[in-house]
């Protein structure tokens, strides 16, 4: 692989598996600075030339959303008018993504906002894994490559689980997604059905599916607070499974996030690396992270390249 045009740049949201990808990719990290003035406001200096390049700027939107959010936006503006030839935006957990349609009157859609923010700054394209909705890409006037951590997660959940497994959605929303997982591991599909009264707080009515005797695998894309987790594992655990697990692809894990799985009868949680765990994340030393640092660095190698990014799931 030629390498000398491909450049990599991160700020401060998650530089180990940043490292990671480099590592595969066999390149160094870009050479910049990203700190605060004294009144918090974002500085950022690239340290080399990146006229003509194929530059990735690779950053979750993550705790704390805000600060990282202006560091890819001021990057990537930096990139721009350093005459980098091409600016993908790489975001391994897209922030913002659960505000994705008007739920109340006057309510913004934030996850635009941010499509838009991240366009305007000067991104030519844009690379994430597993979107909360879909549906926002099409917030995207440039193109968009979007990954599913589930091909990660396959092996690892094959040699974990064998027998009387069943992928349980924690509500419709993610039919879908437990669905694909569930054909690939050859077991069986449950659903959750929830209300959802306030932000961060939801409530299990009834379980779609049997899970009585089995080995029950809660799959969603976010756990933020755990709340839904809680609820869902304690659902299942009435309803007969004897071991409940769970797998998401992004930790964000706020608030009692780690109390709440503590007090749970969750006996693992299965994450990726999309966002750095919290420090205080050892308190429950239950939690297997999977590292998507292969996945991204094909990706990256992929399109610099020019080659298909579909096909890394066929």
């Amino acid at each position: 692989m030629d390498n000398r045009n491909l450049r990599i740049f991160t700020g401060n949201s998650n530089k180990e598996l940043v490292e990671k990808i480099c590592n595969y990719l066999e390149i160094s990290i870009g050479d910049a600075n990203v700190r605060k003035f004294s009144d918090g406001e974002i500085e950022v200096t690239i340290n080399e030339s990146v006229r003509g390049m194929d530059v990735f700027v690779v950053q979750s939107i993550c705790f704390p959303p805000n600060d990282n959010l202006m560091e890819l936006l001021i990057l990537i503006d930096a990139l721009k008018r350093a005459s980098a030839e091409r600016i993908t935006a790489v975001l391994p957990y897209y922030g913002y993504a659960r505000q994705d349609r008007k739920v109340l009157p006057r309510a913004p859609i934030s996850a635009k906002l941010v499509a838009d923010l991240i366009t305007v700054a000067g991104a030519s394209r844009l690379l994430t894994i597993d979107l909360h909705a879909g549906q926002i890409q099409g917030f995207f006037n440039i193109p968009v490559d979007h990954l599913f951590a589930s091909y990660v997660l396959l092996d690892y959940l094959r040699e974990r689980f064998a027998n009387d497994l069943v992928i349980v959605s924690p509500d419709a929303g993610g039919v879908e997604r437990a669905r694909a997982l569930a054909k690939r591991l050859s077991a069986s599909i449950a659903i959750i059905d929830k209300r959802r009264d306030k932000p961060n707080e939801s409530k299990v009515m009834n379980i779609v599916g049997e899970v009585k005797g089995k080995v029950a695998v809660i799959y969603d894309d976010i756990v933020d607070t755990a709340g839904t987790l809680t609820n869902a594992s304690e659902a299942l655990k009435k309803n007969g499974a004897k071991r409940v697990y769970a797998c998401c692809v992004h930790p964000v894990l706020s608030g009692k996030a780690i109390e709440n799985l503590k007090n749970s009868c969750i006996e693992e949680l299965i994450v990726t690396d999309t966002i750095p765990l919290k420090k205080n994340s050892h308190e429950w030393n239950k939690i297997k992270v999977i590292s998507v640092s292969t996945l991204l660095g094909e990706a990256i190698r992929r399109i610099h390249n020019d080659e298909s990014v579909s096909s890394l799931f066929k």
